[in-house]
């Protein structure tokens, strides 16, 4: 997901999104201990989608960006 799309989401969307993307997270590290990873950049790509998701929270909690009320 690029930044752009997720500037677009309300808050809710966004708590939505960080929590499937956490369950995603805690799966892949499953996997990558016992060896059975298949692309093991997706955790990287996942861990930045994470902060980028908390970071447009945060920005929304500060008043620093409006919630665009598009839910996706």
């Amino acid at each position: 997901m690029k930044s752009s799309e997720i500037k677009d989401y309300t808050a809710e969307a966004l708590q939505n999104k960080l929590a499937d993307n956490e369950i995603e997270m805690a799966n892949l590290r499953f996997q990558k201990a016992l060896q059975q990873l298949e692309k093991p950049t997706r955790v990287r790509e996942l861990r930045r989608e994470i902060a980028q998701i908390k970071t447009v929270l945060k920005e929304m909690e500060l008043g620093l960006r409006e919630n665009k009320g598009l839910e996706k």
